[in-house]
């Protein structure tokens, strides 16, 4: 059986829910309900076949919600979920919400707390322990000051799985990217460590064009190889600046020097090894 194709980031919201703090006015055009029915479609049209479900609010309601959400929604294969990895109950809530096997990991929403250094803090270990005991994943949401951080949690446990998202969020904006290339190599030392080619649409500038990208992609390319990079969506965030199809075709274009086998594991294999033991499977 071929390697199912994954969309291994995307969000689903309900602004009635009310935690979802950081969709202000200015982000209007996504100010609504984004729900299965509306990305069902763009599935359907790119072949793709699963997706990776991931929190968009700082609590648990939330992921209970995306629970309930992914088990009503076949092609959602697995969620990654929120949890307060300050709580001094951190194991036992890890413990309850990975009870649930459609939980395949855990992303802090690191890029939004003031501390930079926050994911350093040795208080954090228990969280991270017990995600290694769980079989799950940590999504890491980083901007490029955040990097010495995570190089932290890497080191003290190379047991854990850890998916960068956005490739750390490089500004495409400004020509100068050395800061984020050096990060970026540091953390594919660590053979723990994965990246989603995702989100770098919205770090660029509305006129973006393919060759924006590609310094980039190919940094990361050359960083991870194509064994551990991970395609992903970021829809309905991603419409701030593209549509469904132009993100694909984009990555599908700037991944056009690798080999067949190369380009579904990007797609979809890498994301399935990753995610995918305890989600709903292929």
């Amino acid at each position: 059986m071929s390697t199912p194709r994954i969309d291994a980031h995307q969000h689903f919201w309900q602004l009635a829910r009310g935690d979802y703090g950081w969709l202000t006015p200015e982000l209007a055009p996504i100010v609504r309900d984004f729900a299965p029915d509306d990305l069902a479609p763009l599935l359907a049209r790119h072949g793709i076949e699963q997706t990776i479900l991931v929190q968009a609010a700082p609590t648990e309601a939330e992921t209970r919600f995306l629970l309930d959400t992914a088990a009503q929604t076949p092609f959602v294969a697995g969620v990654v979920g929120w949890t307060d990895f300050d709580a001094p109950d951190v194991a036992e809530a890890i413990a309850a919400l990975a009870a649930d096997p459609l939980l395949v990991g855990l992303r802090p929403m690191v890029h939004d707390i003031a501390d930079d250094g926050w994911l350093a803090r040795p208080v954090l270990a228990p969280a991270f322990e017990a995600m290694i005991a769980q079989g799950l994943v940590f999504d890491a949401l980083l901007k490029p000051r955040h990097i010495p951080a995570a190089l932290a949690v890497l080191e003290r446990h190379p047991q854990l799985p850890v998916v960068i998202d956005h490739a750390a969020k490089p500004d495409l904006t400004k020509p100068d990217l050395a800061a984020w290339r050096n990060g970026i190599s540091a953390l594919a030392a660590h053979p723990q460590a994965f990246c989603k080619l995702s989100g770098l649409v919205t770090e660029a500038a509305p006129d973006w064009t393919l060759e924006t990208l590609r310094p980039a992609i190919d940094h990361l390319l050359a960083s991870f190889g194509p064994d551990r990079l991970i395609f992903g969506s970021d829809w309905p965030v991603l419409t701030l600046r593209a549509d469904y199809a132009s993100w694909f075709d984009t990555a599908t274009a700037l991944l056009c020097g690798c080999g067949d086998a190369e380009r579904e594991a990007i797609f979809g294999g890498n994301a399935a090894r990753l995610y995918l033991s305890r989600g709903r499977q292929p």
